[in-house]
């Protein structure tokens, strides 16, 4: 049996065939959700460091990065009241009616351990895919942030299609998982429906950021010939052609 279980965990980070002590778990399983959950708090509650993910951001050539902050004026205000982190509280630092394909807003969300692992590496396969093809608003950080602050951001920027990296809501088997939501022609009050969502990266565990980068730039594509994003516009990047 235990042969069983050992063999399923390598496939799922869910906790399955938990050690069982008479009627209870075992201490090390205890012990063991303990420190997710405790990780999952941290995910949540810690504060995004800027300056270092700024200093990731420039280093990719990408230049230097504008930072804005939503109307929650504190980790705390921002957990209790979501409505103030989709709106922001001042777009001066943000450039105005550039006109590129593509912005891009990194926000803290749920999880800043989430940004702080893998935001830069997945702008540089962002980067990567989008080379040569279409021009990229400067990269705008949000700290305090729900998607539709991007809503406001892109709107300002003036770019055809938004791309919101955000950290998800941790859970207990994944604490720093990514999130990317994709908002053609981004503007305030854009509803969930209007826009499409890739989760769950987190490699090597997750989705790979080369792999998320090929399908968001299928879906900005579609977006770009259909002319919305939303319930509409299915991911092509799969699709098998002969």
């Amino acid at each position: 049996m235990s042969t069983m279980w050992e063999r399923l965990r390598t496939v799922t980070q869910s906790r399955i065939g938990q050690d069982r002590i008479g009627d209870t778990v075992s201490s090390t399983e205890v012990l063991q959700f303990r420190a997710a959950h405790a990780m999952a708090r941290d995910a949540v509650r810690q504060p995004l460091d800027v300056q270092s993910l700024l200093e990731g951001i420039e280093g990719l050539g990408l230049g230097p990065a504008a930072v804005v902050a939503s109307r929650a004026a504190s980790r705390e205000e921002y957990l209790r009241r979501p409505d103030l982190g989709r709106r922001p509280a001042d777009l001066t630092t943000v450039p105005e009616g550039l006109g590129a394909d593509v912005g891009i807003v990194v926000a803290d969300g749920l999880s800043t351990t989430a940004v702080a692992a893998h935001a830069v590496p997945m702008l540089a396969a962002l980067r990567e895919v989008f080379a040569g093809r279409l021009t990229l608003a400067p990269v705008v950080v949000a700290t305090n942030a729900r998607v539709a602050l991007g809503d406001h951001v892109g709107d300002h920027l003036g770019v055809s299609t938004l791309l919101v990296l955000i950290g998800e809501r941790p859970g207990l088997s994944v604490s720093d998982s990514l999130g990317i939501y994709l908002t053609h022609r981004p503007r305030p009050g854009r509803r969930d429906a209007e826009r499409n969502c890739l989760s769950n990266i987190h490699p090597p565990e997750g989705l790979g950021y080369a792999a998320a980068a090929r399908t968001v730039a299928a879906l900005v594509d579609g977006a770009r010939l259909l002319g919305e994003s939303g319930v509409r516009l299915k991911d092509s990047s799969h699709q098998v052609t002969g």
